[in-house]
């Protein structure tokens, strides 16, 4: 079957979906294995098959996925230490665009869904009509339409009964989680203002010299330097600062924002690629709290990531040197890593989705992570567009950047860089 987004949200199939599937839950510590099924496997995809094996001694890899070989063969070589666990024979590993559709179909568990996030959807809504359970990367979607099918997954999976675990790893970080429990006690005062930044380099930029092989399609091409289009990766400010976006949602938990206003650019790339390389953003919010986004992508600048969160007694900072101050600026909390600890936060997320599982508990923050995703997205269009849009209005948004059923020889010419205040044509892939 295929599971093309905008079909389901436009039908309304979704509701009949929701019969009951076989669980694997377990009493805890039970021998049974866990078979896991890896999905994309990039930077994030292997490191996430690595955390999953070590989160439980009786999770096996079963089966694999990807666009391309090299990826396969790069996450069995990070995943080589479990060697005696590492079960995805031949016949078990898949590549190309449908590859998520034999992972699925393979017997697996759970599913880590970790390609580029355009794909990360129609990834999920398979998932759960299959009834497995789901670990998902983030960003979840790059438009509003993806985010209307994820939240849609999401239900269909609280009716089945089956998991879904987000990425946002900074949640599952010890030192925030105790940053973030003082900002919501008030031990602050009421929360001001909120100024997180993400300031790095391009990610994989690619440059005008890399030409597409003769033969090669625009989509194989695109998909190989995902990170250098909008369609595949919702822009650098969804794909990477989307960090510091949940944070902000966090802070304020998770409750709607009024608006966005934004500006953003390119000023220091001049590639193939249709990316800005900066975005300010503006998140207004009710009770008159403002949270200011800062992000760049850019060589020989400086780099830091930080969320700081102002509030009436004083200011709380984040993520990676925690602490809190007072009015004057002194130093009165700051974490200290307890003994036996485990700090890594990739790691605690999938010790206790997989310790969850054990216990018979379904973990399920779909509808969380689609919104914090679109906080994103609303950010990005908002700098894109030049407008203040309304979180209310944007959920009315039915932009779609790229079909489902997109295949590696269609012909799709780069979308045109945004430019604010005009409108952008639209680009559509073409197959012969």
């Amino acid at each position: 079957m295929d599971n093309n987004r905008r079909t389901i949200i436009k039908t309304g199939t979704a509701a009949a979906l929701a019969a009951a599937v076989p669980s694997i839950l377990k009493a805890q510590n039970t021998p049974d294995q866990i078979k896991i099924g890896v999905i994309g496997c990039g930077g994030r995809g292997s490191g996430a098959l690595g955390q999953a094996m070590s989160a439980d001694p009786n999770v096996i890899l079963w089966a694999i996925g990807d666009a391309f070989e090299g990826g396969i063969k790069n996450a069995l070589g990070v995943g080589g230490r479990f060697k005696e666990r590492m079960q995805a024979p031949k016949e078990r590993q898949f590549i190309g665009l449908d590859a998520y559709k034999g992972v699925i179909a393979s017997g697996v568990d759970v599913v880590l869904l970790c390609t580029p996030p355009h794909f990360r959807p129609q990834h999920l809504r398979a998932a759960v009509e299959a009834g497995k359970h789901a670990f998902v990367e983030k960003p979840m979607a790059i438009d509003m339409p993806g985010i209307k099918s994820v939240i849609e997954s999401a239900q269909m999976a609280k009716k089945k009964g089956t998991a879904i675990q987000h990425g946002y790893c900074w949640r599952y970080s010890p030192a925030n989680r105790i940053l973030f429990d003082q900002i919501h006690s008030g031990d602050l005062g009421r929360v001001v203002s909120i100024y997180g930044t993400y300031f790095a380099s391009p990610v994989a930029p690619l440059s005008n010299e890399t030409k597409k092989p003769a033969g090669m399609g625009d989509v194989e091409f695109q998909t190989r330097y995902w990170q250098n289009f909008e369609w595949l990766n919702g822009s650098p400010l969804v794909e990477q600062c989307i960090h510091i976006i949940d944070k902000v949602a966090w802070t304020m938990k998770d409750v709607a924002p009024i608006a966005a206003i934004a500006n953003g650019g390119r000023s220091h790339r001049d590639d193939q690629s249709n990316v800005f390389d900066h975005y300010d953003v503006t998140y207004e919010y009710p009770g008159g709290v403002f949270a200011h986004v800062g992000q760049r992508q850019m060589m020989r600048t400086h780099g830091e990531n930080i969320h700081r969160v102002m509030c009436e007694n004083g200011t709380a900072v984040g993520p990676w040197k925690v602490y809190t101050q007072d009015k004057s600026g002194k130093t009165n909390w700051r974490f200290r890593k307890q003994e036996g600890q485990e700090n890594n936060m990739y790691q605690v997320c999938h010790n206790e989705f997989f310790a969850a599982l054990r216990a018979g508990k379904i973990i399920n923050t779909g509808e969380q992570m689609a919104k914090s995703t679109a906080l994103g997205l609303l950010g990005r269009d908002a700098a894109h567009t030049g407008k203040r849009i309304k979180w209310e209005d944007y959920w009315k948004s039915e932009e779609d950047q790229a079909p489902d059923d997109i295949q590696f020889g269609d012909s799709f010419p780069v979308a045109p860089v945004p430019i604010p205040g005009k409108p952008r044509p639209v680009t559509k892939p073409s197959r012969a």
